[in-house]
């Protein structure tokens, strides 16, 4: 709250500048945004785990937030039911588990234990009949078989007697201050389903090897992979509504119940702390490699089963033998609508050209228009090209003679074009596939889909944009930007469609009729952020912005960004970076809900551990 009242004042300021680009009160106000945006940044970054940490170190609560959660008045907090199916559970991990149970700081709980050991490890039983005798809130039933990881929870699920159940694996620890965290959201924020950050330890050093930093709920990263892993918290109600642990998922049962409760959830809730350690060893890491192909087909079925019952139609394929938990959703396309491909130009034909002879070469959809905006052109060549384009039968061009402004260029095409869906590209882009345009489409026709953005690479083969991030030098920037295209991105999120609160108009589609709700582009931002503010737009009018990677476009924009920096341009930025800043001031001081906030401001690529390797950490 003091950072948003912070951020108010400092507008104030601005706006009593009469010239805010060169005044004293401009540049303290820059500064002094500056800090709010790092104290908000650190604050985030309280319980962010480095690689390499000790264990020990990472488990340690501060002593003012022990008191604080062991004090507190917990009347109207919910019972926490942990299930933990035990299997063969090795002496040590078994006694770790229970004892960080017993170590939270909230101890309103209940370790519900469905042990299906085999005969030759009956002292599983034997250790929780110990603590048993301590510990009325444990509770055990032996199984008289092994019945699969969804009926061995289900059993652990029929000793709870919680509004709120929790799920932990039996090799694994909880944080101690995990269940507080988690009652609390139920308690104090109306959730009916949580998750947290998770990271790996190594079970021989003792050591963090890896983090898992989530983003706040995103149903297409859940369709694309089990994102939300550990540590999951739902009520109870909500669990009876959608049912138990399903056996035809065994191997990815997890993921499909997460499915089934997000589906139905009516307030998900994503806490940014690491709360929950798995164990990395030896015996782990085998059985996760002979169970993964398995895996990858039981997940497969639970995002179909998923789609059939949200009325999607579509196929998903697993993303390939490297990847087999990770999953493409092609979504079938609703009829063949018109699509308005909108590309202001101002001279340098050879960008147009380049840009629409693999357009046309490329694309493998057939229902599509272009509308060329000439904005005062004087070059030769391009003038000779767009009459060669108007005696194309799809191609139209218009003119526009005032001041570049881009946003007033598009709405003027965007009202001249005629297809249902609007496709803004830039003129210095390549299509490299296909199927771009089809991949795209199938997003923007889902009701909730708002707007869509493409991966777009540069010549050298790296990342230009794989998303945008808000609150990033204070506004907003591309996410992944340098990575090598060939990069999964962190947690998978170049790999398959995720949400992000923007994405960039150099290529993005969307819905006419989204388009004319939020009012198109507003003029007031003639070249920054007019892409972004957009993108807020329809995410206040309640869509989503998707990014998807299956549509990759070359982009030879030039990777300097000098121009803005002297004279009047440095003028113009600055205005339309105040702005955005003004306009979108409560959004930015909240932070950006798909940037977890242990990740930095200062380059937004989700800079991950050189130890990562891709389909480990919260993503088994």
């Amino acid at each position: 709250m003091k950072c948003r009242r912070l951020e108010v004042l400092l507008a104030l300021e601005r706006r009593r500048s009469e010239d805010i680009e060169e005044s004293k009160c401009w540049r303290l106000a820059v500064s002094l945004r500056r800090v709010v945006v790092a104290f908000r940044r650190l604050a985030g970054r309280m319980f962010a785990r480095r690689t390499r940490e000790p264990l020990a170190d990472a488990m340690k609560v501060p002593e003012g937030r022990r008191r604080a959660e062991v004090g507190a008045d917990v009347r109207d907090m919910p019972v926490v039911s942990v299930l933990t199916p035990l299997f063969n559970t090795p002496k040590d991990f078994l006694v770790e588990m229970m004892e960080s149970v017993k170590g939270q700081t909230f101890q309103k709980w209940e370790l519900c234990l469905a042990d299906a050991s085999d005969e030759d490890h009956a002292y599983v039983g034997e250790i929780v009949r110990g603590y048993l005798k301590d510990d009325a809130r444990i509770k055990y039933a032996r199984l008289a078989s092994n019945g699969g990881i969804s009926a061995n929870t289900n059993a652990a699920l029929a000793l709870a007697s919680g509004t709120v159940v929790a799920i932990l694996d039996h090799d694994d620890i909880l944080h101690p201050s995990a269940l507080f965290a988690v009652a609390d959201a139920f308690a104090r924020r109306g959730a009916d389903f949580v998750y947290t950050d998770e990271a790996r330890f190594d079970s021989a050093s003792r050591r963090i090897v890896e983090s898992a930093r989530k983003s706040d709920f995103d149903p297409d990263l859940l369709r694309g992979m089990n994102y939300i892993c550990h540590f999951a918290a739902f009520s109870r109600r909500l669990l009876d509504e959608v049912g138990s642990f399903d056996p035809r998922f065994d191997g990815a049962q997890d993921h499909d119940l997460f499915l089934r409760l997000t589906e139905r959830a009516g307030r998900i809730v994503h806490l940014p702390e690491v709360l929950y350690y798995w164990r990395s060893h030896a015996g782990s890491t085998a059985q996760i490699q002979d169970s993964k192909p398995r895996a990858g087909s039981a997940g497969a079925a639970a995002v179909k089963a998923s789609l059939e019952r949200l009325g999607l139609k579509g196929e998903v394929e697993v993303l390939g033998p490297n990847l087999p938990t990770w999953y493409r959703v092609r979504y079938a396309i609703a009829g063949r609508p018109l699509v308005s491909v909108i590309i202001p130009t101002r001279d340098h034909c050879r960008d147009l050209r380049r840009c629409l002879d693999s357009l046309f070469a490329k694309t493998a959809y057939g229902n599509y228009e272009i509308v060329v905006v000439d904005n005062g052109s004087t070059e030769k060549a391009l003038l000779e090209y767009l009459k060669e384009l108007e005696a194309r039968p799809n191609v139209k061009i218009l003119k526009y003679g005032a001041p570049f402004n881009y946003s007033v260029i598009n709405n003027l095409a965007a009202a001249e074009a005629s297809g249902e869906f609007l496709l803004f590209l830039n003129n210095d882009t390549k299509v490299m596939a296909p199927e771009w345009m089809e991949e795209m489409l199938m997003f923007a026709q889902r009701p909730d889909v708002g707007a869509v953005g493409a991966k777009l690479v540069y010549p050298d083969g790296t990342i230009q944009h794989g998303g945008v991030a808000l609150g990033v030098e204070g506004i907003a920037d591309h996410v992944f930007k340098g990575l090598r295209r060939s990069s999964p991105g962190y947690g998978g999120r170049l790999s398959v469609p995720v949400e992000y609160s923007a994405v960039t108009a150099a290529c993005m589609m969307m819905r006419r009729a989204v388009f004319d709700e939020v009012g198109g582009f507003d003029p007031a931002l003639a070249v920054a952020f007019n892409d972004v503010d957009l993108c807020m737009k329809i995410r206040g009018a309640g869509y989503r912005i998707v990014f998807t990677p299956f549509a990759e476009l070359l982009h030879y924009e030039s990777k300097s960004r000098g121009s803005d920096q002297t004279g009047e341009r440095r003028v113009r930025a600055t205005k339309e970076r105040w702005f955005f800043q003004d306009r979108w001031i409560l959004e930015l001081d909240a932070g950006d809900p798909y940037y977890n906030p242990a990740f930095g401001l200062k380059r937004p690529t989700f800079k991950e551990p050189a130890s990562c390797r891709v389909g480990e950490g919260g993503m088994p």
